[in-house]
């Protein structure tokens, strides 16, 4: 499936090698850095230190690309808006609307640890199979819920699409081809409550397995842990760097992108 974050999790990596808590929780807090980061500059570096992160995993460019084409065309809009909302002084006008390089400047910022932030995503839930990523999460006493929806939620999910193509394809055959008519919207309509009754018999027969295999609101696995002196030297690294990053960006060496901005 072209949408699975683990595909390439196999490749051997100093990354993949690496204990998923610690990871997770190395990463996690960097990500949790970055997403406050107020100035320019040092987003721009955390973007960086993002790009060695994921050059490190050994994930295929191409791959990660996809993730940063969707950042792109949900960020891109900002750069349209931010400008021209921003309630500071205008800088110039653009067809009589004031244009305000306060709010250029954030959107530059918004975006840039937008795609920093995703690509320490990659680097973390891309570097190791999905189910041990959430077994790590659980072994952070994550709640069990959250960790159990996320996992189902992404395991399923490619069993709806393919369901959904399945239905498409059978429908093509029928000779079915959409247009801008009542028909059209009728047999939609008749399309996504079919896959409703569908996805909620297949969880219902899922949900009876599990009871039948004596799951009781928790995920059992035989995954063991094990976290070895090198895998805190990579913490500490990851800690060091970050925490430069929150220092200098707190230190106002630079100005701040979002001043003015009330």
């Amino acid at each position: 499936m072209p949408f699975e974050i683990d595909r390439f999790s196999h490749i051997e990596s100093t990354v993949q090698r690496w204990d998923p808590r610690i990871k997770i929780l190395s990463l996690g807090f960097f990500i949790f850095v970055v997403a406050l980061l107020k100035t320019i500059p040092v987003a721009v570096a955390s973007l960086l230190i993002a790009l060695i992160i994921i050059k490190v995993t050994n994930i295929p460019f191409h791959f990660v690309a996809n993730s940063i084409k969707l950042v792109i065309i949900l960020l891109v809009p900002f750069f349209f808006m931010l400008p021209f909302s921003y309630p500071g002084e205008a800088a110039f006008r653009i067809i009589g609307l004031p244009f305000a390089l306060e709010g250029l400047r954030l959107s530059i910022l918004i975006f840039t640890k937008a795609v920093a932030i995703v690509l320490t995503t990659d680097a973390i839930f891309g570097s190791s199979r999905f189910d041990i990523s959430m077994i790590a999460m659980q072994h952070l006493k994550c709640p069990k819920v959250l960790v159990q929806m996320v996992l189902f939620t992404y395991r399923y999910i490619f069993v709806f699409i393919d369901e959904i193509k399945r239905m498409e394809k059978a429908m093509r055959s029928k000779g079915f081809v959409m247009k801008a008519n009542m028909n059209t919207l009728r047999t939609m309509g008749n399309f996504v409550g079919a896959l409703l009754i569908r996805s909620f018999e297949r969880t219902s027969r899922v949900y009876s397995a599990m009871l039948s295999k004596g799951y009781e609101g928790e995920l059992h696995s035989m995954v063991r842990f094990k976290a070895q002196g090198k895998d805190f030297v990579k913490a500490g690294l990851v800690a060091i760097l970050t925490i430069a990053v929150l220092a200098t960006d707190m230190l106002r060496v630079f100005t701040p992108a979002i001043k003015g901005w009330y």
